[in-house]
């Protein structure tokens, strides 16, 4: 596959750029939130918050604050809409190889109507993405016990999970030369049965050559916890109301995958996907092999260690993955922090009603989500998983979109 080159990312003094100081916000006055800014200010800043979302998280953010909005930014001819539900994705816009424009993610056409999807169309999944076996995991010696939603499993971190709440925004920046906004949540201790309060940020921002970064970011406050946060996006680069997905080529930068059981729980071995339908070390159609699965693609591969992009001291993003439409003409190129990336192709998608009356079909899209490994509570062998309020959490994603 010829594709052209690409400019590096973000540099080190564009990412020193995101963290500046902005103007202050009116304040309301409250002597009793007084408390609550300097018990959470310490950890807010280590997720880079600047002054001003810091203050809109401790005081609040004025009457809009349980509101659901949708956002927009632009920059060229790329463009994405999200809303403070469950910090979703609910388009993106970038041009073909002809310069057309069209959406390449499923999804809906308002916010308000996020609140019935069953698929997490383009969602912000967690506390912890992915399943949990059993609903349970012990840690320092307890047993949590979950809500269950997938069987007796706990999917995306339950049925009211981070994509089925309402995000603060605290910093939105349609105007700044590399656009971006800011989400907010504060998880509080016993939520769907995971222990401790823990706060969680979304930055979307867009980058120049057509790029889009996603960083998620998280702090425990008091207890130990599992996080594992995952953008949910369901990517068809021929256009979200182009059909199936499985003609487009795909390359996924993974030796090894963690096989499933029948409930697609891990089984904790990471084997290689060499002779395999998961074998995607050299690109090929997603439909190539897809008829040797059941239910399509959906299983857990263990990134391998090479490291693309370095950005000052800080640990490179490693590439995880390519996906191509030759009929369009577009790429995308995934890169990302974390080890592990969830490969779905939606074979589980029902006729679903989308944006413009779209119905979306079994095959109409893909995920890649990256993570961290899935069910890793309850398999020690696997990456922890688990944050403390000494050991936050950072995950990255940078998305490089361009024509062949």
């Amino acid at each position: 596959m010829g594709t052209k080159p690409i400019q590096p990312a973000a540099s080190s003094d564009q990412e020193a750029a995101e963290n500046k100081t902005e103007e202050k916000r009116d304040l309301p006055r409250s002597k009793n939130r007084v408390v609550t800014m300097a018990k959470y200010c310490s950890s807010l800043m280590l997720l880079g918050l600047s002054l001003s979302a810091l203050l809109v998280v401790a005081f609040g953010a004025g009457d809009g604050e349980t509101k659901i909005g949708t956002y927009e930014l632009k920059k060229g001819k790329m463009s994405l809409k999200v809303t403070n539900y469950g910090a979703h994705m609910m388009s993106f816009i970038v041009p073909d190889k002809y310069g057309k424009l069209n959406d390449v993610i499923l999804g809906y056409d308002t916010a308000e109507a996020y609140k019935n999807d069953t698929n997490s169309f383009g969602a912000t999944v967690g506390r912890v993405a992915n399943r949990i076996a059993g609903a349970q995991f012990t840690l320092n010696g307890t047993l949590y016990k979950l809500i269950s939603n997938d069987g007796k499993n706990t999917l995306h971190g339950g049925p009211i999970g981070f994509s089925k709440v309402i995000w603060k925004v605290t910093d939105y920046k349609p105007n700044d030369v590399e656009p971006y906004i800011v989400f907010q949540y504060l998880s509080p201790n016993g939520e769907q049965g995971f222990p401790g309060d823990v706060v969680a940020v979304v930055k979307y921002t867009l980058l120049a050559y057509n790029q889009l970064s996603i960083k998620m970011k998280a702090r425990a406050l008091n207890k130990a916890t599992p996080v594992n946060l995952a953008n949910h996006a369901y990517w068809n680069l021929g256009g979200h109301d182009s059909g199936d997905i499985l003609s487009n080529e795909l390359e996924i930068y993974a030796s090894r995958y963690t096989p499933t059981d029948g409930e697609l729980i891990p089984t904790g071995k990471v084997v290689s996907v060499v002779g395999t339908p998961y074998d995607f070390l050299k690109s090929k159609s997603v439909g190539s092999r897809i008829g040797e699965l059941q239910k399509g693609y959906d299983i857990n591969y263990v990134l391998d260690d090479k490291e693309i992009i370095r950005r000052g001291n800080k640990r490179g993003l490693r590439k995880a993955a390519v996906v191509h439409d030759r009929k369009t003409g577009r790429v995308m190129e995934l890169f990302t922090n974390q080890p592990a990336v969830q490969l779905y192709t939606s074979g589980s998608l029902g006729e679903t009603k989308g944006k413009g009356g779209v119905v979306y079909r079994k095959s109409g899209a893909l995920c890649l989500e990256t993570q961290g490994y899935p069910d890793a509570v309850n398999h020690p062998n696997f990456p922890s998983t688990i944050l403390t309020p000494s050991k936050p959490y950072e995950h990255q994603m940078l998305l490089r979109f361009f024509t062949s």
